[in-house]
């Protein structure tokens, strides 16, 4: 259909629209219109993406002033299906454009992803990790190598991204919209290499399709992002988890074995420091002369082009720290020449073995550190800031290609880089084992970001639209606090549905009137784990097809099924249905997941054991009889022991005067959403969401599930014991077997007519049907 929304013409590739995606592109148009950015909550199952997709792609067209959209997304198979529905309205959009006279719009979307999944050159595209296929990538187009090449042809290059040099300004994409497999497919067609080209037509990209670390994380943004024109509008989809990204993208773990590997680095970059100084010293000179003239290395230097014409495919990742926080100016006297600097490394790692070997926990800031640091090796804050930069310069200088074998020394400098440029907003603990584990010694110094609006800041600050959406995002108002940013739009929308297919229920007592929790005084109790096995298997009595049954964490999944084996519940449970368990084994898992489908596509049903947090509950969708039912053992909080959960804790109770207890309960109840919310993907779906422990029965817990959970969640259905459970549930599944409208036009779905007809948009806050 096509439709006016407040005067913009938006092209909606279906014959139907929600009420609440209606109202989502009115929300979302607003933030636009503000030139602000747009924090919004949809229900799961309602079509998100289209609906952002159709307004954008329309506000683009109507407004040739705005720049790209840029989506990020949190996994390959979700980009994969953001521009496969980009496909089916850009070909849908096409239809309004063909009378005499017309153009159809041109429009250029293409997904960006790691060299590991658009590499074509047969022996690269074998190896095992994404870091192994960027050494020898990197090993096949260096600058060095190529220029090598010329004198030598035995010298081995990629064809690959030899032609697409070739090729130069030439080597362009038709406008359309492509999938990282149709890169694959145009690349062998064309002999250019998918990587490279997909990066140089990112400045010509009408919509572009990446990882959330391509934006978040300064490493790659500096590389990837930094020419990406203010008007952009950005979005990130499936965002709940949006605060943990940023603070991993600015997180690094040294471990005694990681500064074993870096001092073996150091000792191969010092001979090869000495063989360039007997076979090529020129090389060096010139890059002590570059320093001394204050040149940056060239991931700093501002150019046009992000890789410029003639460069080979050497690059490495940026500086770790944010774009505005890297130093301008040049790099201090005593590690300009090379052997000056690998000697005050070697320094430096000796230090931070010295700190490994602690026998208690130690917390510091990072001036505590530095100051300590000055004392002990006279080393200043400036010099550790420029250690990341300095090493890159020297790698490219000794022409060293095998870039995953230098990961350690890469970390340390990461390291170093951090501790130097940020006073506030880390913390260093140095933990000489993990307290789950105190007989082994595992010694481990994490450099954590505290602060979630560090890495993010800059997005807010360069790009004009920022959208922040996913389907659990209650509750909505703590978001702008933890990524301290001011939102213009701020929504948390319902879903109107033609009959209750969400059926919630809070499951506080067992068979036996006893209480059920997973609290850590009463999870080991054998009534409450007699009490969940007892309502399991009889849930799977009444409960057709898939159940999928979510713990708190790994070790507690493995405590309580070996418990219900020694019970005998475990095979009450495999009479009704087939059972399968995560592991934390992605192989193992696909299988165990491939295997539970096909016992509920047979008919003979199964259970699947799930981990909250995990794999499964962040990606995988148990649609349709995958998951009628979904059980949530207990309130997945984090270990709330970990130090550095207690640091992050104390610095925003400090600087957001977020209380410990509300932000613990927010993160735990976000993970429990995300888990159930797994079973409904869309208006003709239908599950139950079985809460199984007491305190989703207080309200500090209960208001925080997304308001499209808490609206079906009805009295009747709370404090529920597991005898009137199965009642519930047995009604549930009768009234939903029953037939229904699926097309109730004017409740749930609007047509081309009803839209265009709404001479005035509903209120904010209100959801039209």
């Amino acid at each position: 259909m096509k439709f006016s929304l407040e005067g913009l013409p938006v092209f909606f590739p279906y014959e139907y629209i929600y009420p609440e995606q209606y109202q989502y592109m009115l929300e979302c148009k607003r933030a636009l219109d503000a030139k602000g950015h747009g924090l919004l909550e949809m229900p799961t199952g309602t079509g998100k993406t289209i609906t952002l997709l159709s307004l954008i792609t329309s506000y683009q067209l109507a407004h040739p002033e705005i720049g790209k959209l840029v989506y990020c997304t949190r996994t390959v198979p979700e980009m994969e299906k953001v521009l496969q529905e980009l496909k089916e309205l850009v070909d849908y959009r096409a239809r309004y454009f063909l009378g005499p006279g017309q153009t159809v719009p041109q429009i250029l979307a293409l997904g960006l992803s790691s060299r590991k999944n658009l590499c074509v050159h047969p022996s690269v595209a074998e190896e095992g990790s994404r870091e192994s296929v960027d050494a020898k990538c990197r090993r096949l187009t260096a600058t060095w190598v190529r220029e090598r090449h010329v004198s030598d042809p035995d010298i081995e290059v990629c064809d690959f991204f030899e032609q697409l040099e070739r090729a130069g300004s030439d080597a362009l994409l038709e406008p359309g919209v492509y999938t990282l497999e149709d890169l694959r497919i145009f690349g062998r067609k064309q002999g250019w290499c998918p990587y490279f080209l997909a990066r140089h037509m990112l400045a010509f990209a009408n919509v572009v399709v990446y990882n959330y670390q391509y934006m978040l994380d300064p490493k790659v943004s500096n590389m990837v992002s930094r020419e990406l024109e203010k008007e952009c509008i950005v979005v990130f989809d499936e965002a709940h988890n949006i605060d943990n990204v940023c603070i991993e993208a600015l997180s690094v773990h040294l471990r005694q074995q990681t500064l074993d590997n870096a001092s073996r680095n150091i000792t191969r970059l010092n001979s090869a420091i000495e063989r360039a100084k007997s076979t090529d010293a020129q090389r060096l000179k010139d890059e002590y002369q570059r320093l001394v003239r204050g040149l940056q290395t060239q991931g700093n230097l501002p150019s046009a082009d992000p890789r410029p014409a003639g460069a080979g495919g050497e690059d490495w990742l940026a500086n770790p720290a944010l774009p505005e926080d890297i130093m301008r100016e040049a790099v201090p006297g005593n590690i300009r020449r090379a052997e000056h600097f690998v000697a005050f490394l070697r320094r430096f790692v000796l230090y931070l073995k010295e700190k490994l070997g602690v026998n208690q926990v130690e917390t510091e800031n990072p001036t505590t550190f530095l100051a300590h640091l000055q004392e002990r090796l006279n080393i200043d804050g400036k010099t550790l800031r420029f250690c990341y930069d300095r090493l890159t310069s020297l790698l490219k200088t000794l022409e060293i290609t095998d870039t995953d074998d230098f990961t350690p020394i890469h970390l340390v400098a990461d390291f170093a880089t951090l501790v130097g440029t940020y006073a506030r907003g880390f913390a260093i603990i140095t933990e000489p084992f993990d307290e789950r584990m105190p007989a082994v010694r595992d010694p481990v110094m994490q450099l954590s970001c505290l602060d979630a609006s560090l890495a993010v800041k800059p997005v807010f600050a360069k790009f004009q639209s920022v959208i922040i959406t996913s389907g659990t995002l209650s509750p909505i108002d703590l978001y702008p606090k933890i990524l301290n940013f001011q939102p213009v739009v701020l929504q948390s929308l319902q879903m109107t549905l033609t009959r209750d297919c969400l059926c919630p229920a809070i499951l506080t007592r067992g068979a036996d009137q006893m209480p059920v929790s997973t609290k850590f005084d009463m999870r080991d109790d054998p009534n409450v784990v007699r009490n969940y096995g007892r309502m399991l298997v009889e849930l799977a009595s009444v409960i057709p097809d898939g159940i999928v049954a979510f713990f708190v964490s790994y070790s507690y999944m493995d405590t309580i099924v070996s418990k219900w084996d020694q019970m005998g519940v475990l095979q009450d449970l495999m009479a009704a249905k087939l059972v399968f368990i995560e592991t934390t084994d992605v192989v193992e898992t696909t299988l165990a997941l491939d295997n539970f489908r096909r016992a509920c596509d047979c008919g003979r049903g199964a259970v699947f054991f799930s981990v909250a947090r995990g794999k499964v509950a962040e990606g995988i969708d148990f649609d349709r009889h995958y998951g009628r039912a979904v059980v949530m053992f207990g309130v997945p909080y984090q270990y709330t022991l970990s130090r550095i959960l207690r640091a992050r804790l104390e610095y925003m109770r400090e600087m957001f005067q977020i209380k410990e207890s509300d932000f613990l309960a927010f993160d735990a109840v976000r993970q429990a959403a995300q888990c159930v919310g797994r079973v409904i993907r869309s208006k003709a779906d239908y599950g139950m969401m079985v809460f199984a422990d007491q305190r989703y029965q207080r309200h500090d817990k209960r208001d925080k599930l997304p308001a499209w959970i808490t609206t079906h969640l009805k009295d009747s259905h709370l404090n529920l014991s597991a005898d009137m459970l199965i009642h519930v549930a047995r009604e549930f599944m009768r009234s939903m077997a029953q037939p229904y409208d699926k097309m109730a036009v004017g409740k749930s779905l609007l047509t081309e007519d009803a839209v265009n007809g709404m001479a005035t948009a509903a209120p904010t806050g209100m959801v039209m049907g």
